[in-house]
């Protein structure tokens, strides 16, 4: 084997154990994401997550813009400069990046501070039933915008680590984030509720409170990699014999180039969500439906959304280990390498989001009654399983979208992201009025399908790829998810003789975990006695060789 391949097959190794940490860190976070929602949704029940939902949009778009795409595209920048050997550069924008973002950041937080109740008057209507009013809702708001202070200057570490092809600082700091920011949630909101008997309001906005403590325990896990890695990090700058002095504007506009696609991707979920909460109360009540309009609204766009990113956070995790291992590539013109990263990412998703999307529409009123209880299964269970194959399209504009910044075609994203939004936004209101709130699922899948074909097809003309091999394993995978799919309903058909959904959450829950272990269990049988899961990550498991003595 010469030294051209052994490179190449370290790179993929490399790939595959830096985007495996950062699945699996995203995965537990998401997890533990959608764990803590069960206990939350029993003690504020749908109104509050209603409100809750309401409130961390806005956020969640607030905060991209803040960072105006600047983490990932310093993950792009430093990748792109450490591979040739220009360190000294890599430092000088991590510098200016975490200046700026720590002052894009209190802007930000200005701006959602006080302008809380122009957002809650755009997105209220009044005739709609709840618990909580307009006031709970400009509340949440201002707690919510404290976290806006600290998170984006964090994020800027993130992605300089990512830069220099270490994921785990990321991925430590991301599961520390969480569980801190779920036990403060808990443990607030559940004193709140049970101790002091305060109202679902106070509760929701200690609960927003806790992405700003969150955010403080990641910063401090990310200060002690810095101390860690410095000195390494700066021998590498005093090692370099030439120190390019390009001017600070000329750095800015290229990091700035990169990061506006970034910005776009970032908020792409929470758009087509920000779209619903304009639209939804508002259409639901022109039809005499604003009295079901909470809970079908939480059902699909936080409960259920909990679930679906769930498969989602595969592709995030590729996403992420995914950009610098492309631009790496793609700067030394090694389209053949960055062909079969780029296969081997969509073969990854496709393998884990399709058999979940099929389970989770099998499993819709199981799961949903399980985790959240049946009280208004009826509403919940069918709008759950018309979003759950969201997680397929959420997921593939994700990847494609991160190819698309590897490759140099970062400013396509912004015209197939553009064309879903525009169709969400001229079809909700209408498909809201013609079939209810499922109207406002179809309208993010047409969407989101577009979005992400548009992007597929770009990928295609610029690198010539052929998606030939992509649609033969997909094929294969498919004919398994309908074999898994087939077993499922059999299972559901035996299990209806002794115990339903309808009998109770633990029932419920028995359902669930039976079928998720049977379904899983079989999917992943065939995958491995296939080959096909070898063939996907270009390797063998040895997990999967040990648990089916191989």
């Amino acid at each position: 084997m010469n030294k051209k391949n052994i490179g190449e097959n370290m790179s993929s190794s490399n790939f595959i154990r830096g985007t495996m940490l950062l699945t699996g860190a995203s995965f537990l976070s998401k997890f533990l994401g959608m764990i803590y929602m069960i206990p939350f949704t029993n003690l504020v029940g749908e109104e509050g997550m209603t409100l809750y939902g309401y409130a961390y949009t806005p956020y969640n778009i607030m905060l991209s813009i803040s960072t105006v795409g600047v983490p990932l595209a310093v993950s792009k920048f430093v990748s792109k400069y450490n591979s040739i050997d220009d360190y000294y550069t890599s430092m000088r924008i991590f510098k200016v990046g975490t200046l700026m973002m720590f002052f894009t950041g209190i802007i930000a937080f200005v701006l959602m501070y006080f302008g809380a109740d122009i957002y809650a008057n755009l997105t209220w209507d009044d005739r709609t039933e709840s618990l909580v009013t307009k006031e709970d809702l400009i509340n949440t708001i201002k707690m919510i915008s404290f976290a806006l202070i600290i998170i984006p200057s964090m994020s800027i570490m993130r992605g300089f680590f990512q830069g220099n092809q270490s994921m785990g600082p990321t991925a430590v700091s991301q599961v520390i984030e969480q569980v801190i920011r779920i036990l403060f949630l808990l443990v607030s909101v559940f004193i709140v509720i049970k101790v002091y008997d305060g109202t679902i309001s106070t509760a929701i906005g200690f609960a927003t409170f806790a992405a700003f403590i969150g955010g403080i325990a990641s910063w401090i896990v990310l200060a002690g990699y810095w101390v860690k890695r410095k000195r390494y990090l700066s021998r590498k700058v005093g090692e370099q014999k030439d120190k390019r002095k390009i001017p600070i504007n000329k750095l800015l506009f290229e990091l700035f180039t990169y990061a506006g696609p970034f910005v776009l991707v970032g908020i792409a979920t929470s758009l087509y969500q920000f779209i619903d909460q304009l639209t939804f109360q508002y259409a639901m009540a022109e039809v005499g439906l604003n009295d079901i309009s909470d809970v079908a609204y939480s059902s699909f766009n936080v409960q259920g959304h909990k679930l679906v990113i769930i498969p989602v956070t595969i592709a995030t995790g590729l996403s992420l280990a995914l950009i610098p291992q492309i631009t790496s590539a793609y700067q030394k013109s090694e389209l053949n390498h960055v062909k079969k990263l780029i296969n081997q990412a969509m073969h990854i998703i496709m393998f884990f989001v399709l058999p979940a999307v099929f389970g989770l529409v099998i499993l819709s009123h199981e799961i949903y009654t399980s985790l959240f209880g049946g009280d208004h299964i009826d509403i919940t269970g069918p709008l759950f399983a018309w979003y759950s194959p969201a997680a397929l399209t959420f997921a593939f504009f994700t990847v494609t979208a991160a190819i698309l910044q590897g490759i140099e075609r970062q400013q396509f994203t912004i015209i197939s992201l553009s064309a879903g939004i525009l169709v969400k936004l001229l079809l909700n209101s209408v498909l809201i009025q013609t079939f209810g709130a499922k109207g406002a699922i179809i309208t993010t899948l047409l969407a989101t399908l577009i979005a992400v074909l548009m992007n597929l097809w770009q990928i295609r003309v610029t690198l010539k790829l052929s998606y030939k091999k992509f649609v033969k394993l997909s094929i294969l995978m498919f004919i398994f998810t309908l074999i898994m799919s087939g077993i499922l309903l059999l299972m559901k058909w035996l299990a209806g003789y002794f115990i339903t959904y309808e009998d109770g959450r633990f029932e419920a829950l028995i359902i669930t975990l039976v079928g998720v272990a049977l379904g899983g269990g079989v999917y992943l049988y065939l995958g491995y006695t296939s080959t096909l899961f070898e063939r996907i990550v270009g390797r063998r498991i040895k997990i999967l060789d040990r648990i089916f003595n191989r």
